[in-house]
């Protein structure tokens, strides 16, 4: 699925659902860290117009997605604990490449942020699968539509504003990157973890 090379056990889905506070709250601050994600390409990259209008689009529904999940804590009598660390994004953070031109740093935030993205996909796909809170499985259905959205919005954006070729051989490093670092994980009650 969305060329990742390691699928998710689904095996995950009945840790996260066996502690669903720990799993929404967990997810909720991926929504928040997803939505200061595209607001700060926006402000490394506000000349480009139609890419500063397709990341509001994103920062707006991840937002929104934000204060889905904190509704469906409260409504389970729960409280949104405090910001979570996300261990396997600090994997692929240390991937970037920082400090060369532009359009090298550019390439590679669209990049790190298609792949969170895609593997979000995944792990909502295998939640919506696994899991036997129906109310749950259908509340991740529709985000893991959403989340292929984003994935293919911001490899479209890569395409069109860089090399294509370029842009697919430093996706297929990513894919390779991001099979050992997802190796690693699968184990704990986050989206990610």
């Amino acid at each position: 699925m969305l060329g990742l090379k390691l699928a998710t056990d689904k095996r995950w889905a009945n840790i996260a659902e066996s502690n669903l506070e720990e799993i929404l709250t967990d997810h909720a601050w991926c929504e928040q860290k997803a939505t200061s994600n595209a607001i700060s390409i926006i402000v490394s990259y506000p000349e480009n117009s139609e890419m500063v209008e397709q990341l509001l689009k994103i920062a707006k529904e991840e937002l929104s997605h934000f204060e889905m999940v904190h509704e469906k804590i409260k409504a389970r009598g729960f409280i949104l604990g405090p910001e979570r660390k996300d261990s396997y994004v600090n994997e692929l953070y240390k991937f970037m490449r920082k400090g060369h031109r532009r359009e090298i740093v550019l390439l590679d935030r669209l990049l790190f942020s298609a792949m969170i993205e895609a593997r979000s996909c995944e792990r909502f796909k295998v939640l919506t699968e696994n899991i036997q809170d129906e109310e749950l499985a259908l509340f991740y259905r529709e985000l893991m539509i959403s989340e292929a959205g984003h994935y293919t919005t911001f490899i479209g954006l890569a395409k069109k504003h860089l090399d294509p070729a370029e842009v697919d051989n430093r996706w297929q490093e990513w894919i390779e990157y991001e099979t050992k670092v997802i190796a690693n994980y699968g184990n704990s009650e986050s989206i990610h973890g």
